[in-house]
């Protein structure tokens, strides 16, 4: 039988804005923690840095046009801190504003559905060098942000985001020094979470008062986390693990509560009321999920030299033959399934959506000009195909976006990891839509899987 998603479900892509825009000193853009990271040696692969990326900031409308051909209908794009807002906070960058002004006009154009998130881990430089979400007067220049923002596209977009992956940026930002800002300091990981949960609740509530009837949520990866084996070490690193990777956001926007595993890193910043703003009231909650990873007290192998910043767990590959991405993630469809209902059997029954899922693969291009990315069609087709699963089991998935549309810089791996459903030649800026490309439209226009 085929598999058949409902009408009203909602095929579309995400992106950010460091990894696609470029153009990073064009029109009176500031400086970012990323800009800064990336020209820093030995910070990433290559010495890649998202100068001119995709060079999205003047191919845009190239790149809409193919998500309208693909029968997209929403696209997910993040704004640019310091391009808005050059030095952080007060003085606005009108020029930045108008990109986005452009950006969403050009969306509703081609029929897709803007889905702005205010941070995909861009941070302003002028604040971080004030202490960046360490500092508590982050949650206001947050609110700052959102507020500039808000006010600006309100009257175009119902669709907002708070946060895209927080505990990615706060744990590989500020315990393991492996993204920007690249930092090892526990404590300085504390203050960063509680900040950023801080910064969710209020940005929720700042959101619905500026602009009544929008739908406001916030983006959180939530990845599968398993014990090596049933030892009391590797079940303690599991659940710190689990702690940092997907309950340090979780809880306290569903409880209101710090996990236990992390809550002597967080508790010195709370200070008196806190714990009563901790709770968002979210419209909807955007999952990415791509993986499961396996934990050890004592790893066989270490994938980042701050397994022992996080209290001595590691991770452990996948066997010899388990189907894995480029970046060396296991294929487990059925992860994706999983990570749904624990939301909603854990934490809340809301509306979900996935807001990012894919894959990287080698994506070579034939002597005619096409990639047949064959690996990345059967990890959508198993991935989507449990999504169908969650819906039939009443969960109440509303929507897919994959990442991603383009090829793009994938941070710390730079250019040599390929997510996009189409291919960019980073030399001339050509795009070449991939077999894949072709896959998402037909399944986008037909809402269904042949099985």
């Amino acid at each position: 039988m085929p598999i058949r998603f409902p009408e009203s479900f909602v095929f579309g892509a995400s992106t950010a804005a460091y990894q696609i825009e470029g153009a990073a000193q064009t029109d009176g853009r500031g400086e970012g923690i990323w800009d800064r990271y990336s020209h820093t040696p030995g910070k990433i692969h290559q010495g890649d840095t998202g100068d001119i990326a995709c060079d999205h900031y003047h191919r845009f409308e190239e790149d809409l046009d193919l998500a309208q051909a693909a029968s997209m209908t929403a696209y997910r794009f993040s704004i640019n801190w310091a391009r808005v807002l050059p030095d952080g906070v007060g003085r606005v960058n009108e020029a930045g504003l108008a990109f986005y002004d452009r950006l969403v006009d050009a969306c509703i154009a081609r029929g897709l559905e803007p889905w702005v998130c205010f941070y995909h881990w861009d941070y302003s430089q002028v604040l971080q060098d004030q202490g960046g979400w360490a500092n508590r007067a982050s949650v206001d220049w947050f609110l700052e942000l959102v507020q500039l923002v808000t006010n600006h596209l309100k009257d175009r977009v119902t669709d907002w985001c708070l946060f895209n992956e927080p505990t990615i940026f706060t744990s590989l930002g500020y315990l393991l020094g492996q993204h920007a800002p690249g930092l090892k300091d526990p404590a300085a990981y504390g203050a960063a979470v509680h900040h950023v949960s801080l910064a969710t609740a209020d940005g929720v509530r700042l959101v619905r008062r500026l602009a009544p009837g929008a739908k406001v949520g916030t983006v959180l990866s939530i990845n599968g986390v398993q014990p090596a084996s049933t030892s009391p070490e590797d079940m303690a690193a599991s659940a710190l693990a689990d702690a940092i990777m997907n309950r340090a956001f979780l809880d306290p926007i569903f409880k209101g509560t710090y996990p236990d595993e992390i809550g002597a890193m967080v508790t010195p910043f709370i200070r008196d009321g806190d714990m009563d703003r901790l709770k968002a009231d979210l419209d909807f909650l955007g999952i990415n999920h791509y993986t499961r990873s396996k934990i050890a007290a004592k790893p066989a192998s270490v994938s980042a030299d701050g397994a022992t910043a996080g209290g001595g767990m590691g991770f452990v590959p996948p066997p010899a033959g388990t189907p894995v991405t480029l970046m060396g993630w296991e294929i487990r469809p059925e992860g994706i399934y999983e990570v749904i209902a624990r939301v909603y059997e854990q934490y809340a029954a809301l509306p979900i959506y996935i807001t990012e899922n894919g894959g990287a693969f080698p994506d070579e291009m034939t002597a005619t000009g096409d990639v047949l990315d064959h690996d990345r069609i059967g990890l959508l087709t198993g991935y989507l195909s449990q999504i169908a699963r969650a819906i039939d089991d009443g969960y109440d998935v509303r929507g897919y976006l994959v990442w991603s549309l383009l090829d793009n810089f994938e941070w710390g791996h730079g250019y040599s990891k390929r997510f996009g459903l189409v291919h960019v030649d980073y030399e001339s800026q050509k795009r070449t839509p991939k077999a894949s490309y072709q896959w998402y439209r037909q399944l986008a226009q037909s809402r269904t899987i042949a099985n």
